[in-house]
């Protein structure tokens, strides 16, 4: 992200200013600011993992899981989701705990109080890396803000110690403000657009889940078939 800084300064300047050297004009506030840019990037390349629909869907076992919750094979429908790790398989394992096939709905509110925990609790887990791409989005351009207050700070000590007539001096502290205020917005606006992006993404998912988890539950609760686990 802080490679996109350099491109008008290098065509700007005859000299050809390196992104090293914008480094360290920028200062101290360009460590952190370069930590928080890695920090989105691998963020983002995480989160996008965890928000796959086959992270959340098991589409490859679903005939089979309708099939055994509607004849209420409970043992071949839990050896079924203990063998995959998506988001629905585990929500189902915790919900299938609270079937009761002597009752004709198979104590059906429970089993949905089960998932629905299931799926708040997975949605938390995942949703946790989504937060912290938004709690970067705020650091970074306050980081910058920072690094701008510590560069006018050394601009006035510069000109209260006799650098008014010469703006030579004033160069590298001035520099040090502007670099750093750019590169806190170029890494925060993209970390706040990614962050909302996923975070819907997120959402998404998670509605597709309970709907196809509210369709095994209604097999299992419309079946009035025995038991043959």
């Amino acid at each position: 992200m802080l490679a996109l800084l350099t491109t008008p300064v290098v065509a700007a300047e005859p000299g050809g200013i390196t992104l090293w050297g914008l480094i360290v004009l920028g200062g101290w506030a360009m460590w952190p600011l370069g930590l928080c840019s890695l920090a989105v990037f691998a963020l983002i390349i995480h989160a996008v993992r965890e928000t796959r629909r086959a992270r959340f869907i098991p589409h490859h076992l679903l005939a089979d899981l309708e099939k055994h919750l509607g004849t209420r094979c409970l043992d071949q429908a839990r050896a079924l989701v203990r063998t995959d790790r998506t988001v629905l398989a585990r929500v189902l394992d915790v919900g299938l705990d609270r079937v009761r096939t002597d009752r004709p709905d198979a104590n059906k509110p429970r089993i949905e109080e089960a998932i629905a925990e299931g799926l708040e609790h997975e949605e938390n887990a995942i949703g946790q890396w989504v937060n912290y791409l938004n709690v970067v989005a705020t650091i970074a351009p306050m980081i910058g803000l920072l690094g701008t207050v510590s560069g006018m700070i050394g601009a006035f000590q510069t000109i209260s110690s006799g650098g008014m007539g010469r703006p030579e001096l004033l160069a590298g502290d001035i520099g040090e403000a502007l670099i750093t205020t750019a590169a806190g917005l170029i890494i925060g606006i993209p970390a706040m657009l990614a962050y909302f992006i996923l975070r819907n993404r997120l959402g998404d998912q998670m509605i597709a889940t309970v709907q196809v988890a509210t369709r095994l539950v209604d097999r299992l609760g419309d079946s009035a078939a025995p038991d043959r686990s």
